[in-house]
């Protein structure tokens, strides 16, 4: 019987930081779910048992033969590679489009057009096998580069993240999905940020912190002595206050009344599919509004017109911070009135720089810093750091050294350091432990309490949502388009 058992191991991450696993059974069959705050290790723990990250010291007996691990920074990696694929010079004569389908992606590595479409039929994304993959949401990619680990059928099955991005009846089908592929007999190891996420025939857990795995056992024990350390976090979070904006005065103010979003009967068509159909929507002064809906059903898109990004806006009558699209408006006089988190931000922001330099860019709308920075701005920036608990050196480390949860976290205070007229949150929580999510929630009560800032905010989680959501917009399937339902959830 396949078995993976690590005695006494450590695996190096960095000159000055290594895993440490005194020790860890892991049996064929088995289901275990690893769970830890950002920079814990857990990503590094999902590289050692799947053999990519080789023992330092201790011992490691290793009995699966086809591991196969699935993580977020591989969906990075390949949406930047298709995306990339028009970048080149190596587009034939002609050629409009070199991206690959998700059925190719799928049969990357082993090719059966059978299994392939057995394995899309069992995930429900048929079809989309013949879709160009970079064009997928953040759901139907996750799903598709799991249909791809699948392929091969691995012995050991490492999901890094499996349910982030995904809407509440998309967790609960692949959660579905999971426990009937574990009782088939596949070994599973999933690494979660949040408890609740983890699913129901999970038999064991463990807990990482400061990259060594603390404690392992029995599910309902090991969250249990979690739970208690949550508990008295979120207790020393009371009268946290935020750094200020950079030139109070200065910040662009909407005149008394005015509505920041007006869209009537908003249409976005792609390939002649609708997108948006006929969305009449107003956010009005004192409103905050979560956006909910499947994957795929047109919320970003939706955000990406209000952003000034979606070329289709100068058709439609939207009318931004008083303005009417289209009426001789910059796109950065647009931008100066927004704070923007998303996963396709977070994709864009590639550049070499600093975490340091991440916050200060948000003073600038810009990726990267380009321009002159004030002492002001500086000293601003270092008290977003403190608060995010980043001491001197790791302020200063470059951004992608960071853990995704710890980007993640970084963006959500760079789109803060304006206080913007619009903070804008798409998914901003994806990737957040729950101590941090937690965190953030309480960044956007307090700058929304300050009462110079609206949101908008999207996530597939309704316990997601801050304190201060006033409104509700769903997006509700109707046949081959979706209906809108707005509702006050109080005044």
């Amino acid at each position: 019987m396949s078995s993976l058992q690590i005695s006494q191991g450590t695996f190096r991450l960095s000159d000055t930081r290594v895993l440490t696993l005194d020790h860890l059974d892991i049996h064929a069959g088995d289901s275990w779910a690893f769970v830890g705050a950002n920079g814990s290790g857990k990503s590094s723990l999902a590289r050692a048992l799947s053999g990519e990250l080789p023992p330092l010291t201790g011992t490691v007996i290793n009995h699966f033969c086809r591991p196969a691990r699935l993580s977020f920074e591989q969906l990075q990696q390949l949406v930047s590679e298709e995306w990339q694929r028009n970048n080149t010079d190596l587009l034939s004569a002609g050629e409009e489009d070199t991206g690959r389908s998700a059925g190719e992606i799928i049969q990357e590595d082993v090719q059966d057009t059978e299994r392939c479409a057995r394995l899309a039929t069992e995930f429900g994304i048929s079809h989309l096998l013949t879709r160009r993959f970079k064009y997928l949401s953040t759901g139907e990619t996750r799903k598709t580069l799991l249909c791809r680990a699948l392929m091969s059928q691995p012995d050991l099955l490492i999901l890094d993240e499996p349910f982030d991005g995904l809407d509440t009846a998309s967790r609960a089908s692949l959660a579905t999905l999971l426990g009937a592929l574990n009782q088939q007999g596949y070994t599973l190891v999933m690494v979660v940020n949040r408890f609740d996420d983890i699913p129901d025939f999970t038999r064991s857990v463990g807990v990482l912190a400061e990259c060594t795995l603390t404690h392992t056992g029995e599910r309902q024990a090991i969250m249990s002595q979690a739970l208690v350390a949550q508990l008295a976090h979120s207790e020393r979070l009371a009268g946290m206050t935020l750094p200020e904006a950079d030139q109070p005065d200065a910040v662009p103010r909407l005149a008394p009344g005015m509505s920041p979003v007006i869209l009537k009967q908003g249409v976005v068509s792609w390939n002649d599919k609708p997108v948006l159909h006929n969305i009449d929507w107003e956010v009005k002064p004192g409103e905050h509004w979560q956006i909910i809906g499947p994957n795929g059903a047109g919320k970003s898109t939706l955000l990406s017109l209000i952003t000034g990004d979606h070329p289709q806006g100068y058709s439609n009558d939207l009318t931004l911070f008083g303005r009417r699209r289209g009426s001789g408006e910059t796109i950065w006089e647009i931008k100066q009135h927004i704070g923007y988190v998303s996963s396709s931000l977070h994709l864009d922001y590639r550049v070499s720089t600093s975490v340091r330099n991440v916050i200060i860019s948000g003073f600038f709308d810009s990726i990267g810093i380009y321009q002159a920075v004030s002492d002001r701005q500086k000293m601003l920036a270092q008290r977003w750091l403190s608060l995010l608990g980043f001491d001197a050196s790791s302020a200063d480390a470059p951004f992608q050294n960071l853990s995704w949860g710890q980007q993640r976290l970084v963006l959500i205070a760079r789109a803060l350091v304006k206080h913007p007229t619009l903070l804008i949150l798409d998914e901003p929580l994806q990737g957040l432990d729950p101590l941090n999510r937690q965190l953030v929630r309480r960044f956007v009560d307090i700058l929304i309490g300050e009462g110079g800032t609206q949101l908008l905010f999207v996530s597939h989680h309704a316990e997601d949502a801050p304190d201060c959501i006033t409104h509700r917009l769903s997006f509700v399937p109707d046949g081959e388009i979706y209906r809108y339902d707005l509702q006050t959830l109080r005044q």
